[in-house]
């Protein structure tokens, strides 16, 4: 599980603070991490609920039960949102693994937080295409959060990055994957007037790789303790 850092700690989060949920849905104890933004926020996220790119208000990374069968998800993840208070416009994610679990890194200012269920796994690349994955759980969430403004290319090419990173810890932490089949992100970056906007997140640019040593830290811790 995870532990309170102090805020010398490299892992020590500033602005993503998550608050932790839980809620019993058919007779089973289920958790969630909810940050909750605030204004001044542009998302790129490949999430069913508030994916895509604009203003977000906040991020839900929401457990569901292991072999979940909702064909609403979206409305459930926002049923979910508004039942915790968070209002406005947000990012909802979805994962059967416990994310009381999660990983945390900073670096330089980004800030990064991960789930990781590795039950199922594998390349993406993967010539078994249509074939059946074991009932485990899966699903590696990552959310990151820049302290500055970016481009609609730099938020995609953020995204980019921190897959990129992604993979090279799972290398590292042991596993033979590239990921699983349903690993979604959520990079969040500043806004507001008078801020500088940053073009270039590319893992050997100023952003771009802090943000890759964030999520590469997050996805390690994340792993360490993954089924």
């Amino acid at each position: 599980m995870t532990t309170v850092l102090p805020p010398s700690h490299p892992a020590a989060p500033g602005l993503l603070r998550v608050q932790h949920l839980s809620r019993v849905e058919d007779g089973e104890r289920l958790h969630s991490l909810l940050w909750r933004a605030g204004d001044d926020w542009r998302m790129i996220g490949s999430a069913v609920l508030g994916g895509g790119i604009g203003s977000r208000a906040w991020v839900l990374n929401a457990q569901v039960a292991h072999g979940y069968r909702r064909t609403d998800p979206e409305r459930h993840l926002a049923g979910l949102a508004r039942d915790a208070g968070a209002r406005g416009t947000g990012v909802g994610l979805m994962t059967a693994a416990d994310v009381r679990a999660y990983g945390l890194w900073c670096d330089g200012g980004v800030e990064a937080v991960v789930t990781a269920g590795l039950g199922v796994r594998g390349w993406a690349a993967s010539p078994a295409e249509g074939t059946p994955a074991p009932a485990e759980p899966g699903t590696v969430n990552i959310i990151v959060a820049l302290p500055v403004a970016l481009t609609d290319a730099a938020l995609v090419n953020a995204v980019a990055t921190a897959t990129e990173a992604k993979v090279q810890a799972l290398l590292e932490a042991g596993y033979d994957c590239s990921g699983t089949p349903t690993d979604a992100v959520c990079v969040a970056a500043r806004t507001g007037p008078g801020r500088e906007v940053h073009a270039f997140t590319g893992p050997r640019s100023v952003w771009g790789s802090r943000l890759a040593r964030a999520v590469h830290g997050a996805v390690l811790s994340a792993a360490s303790h993954a089924r």
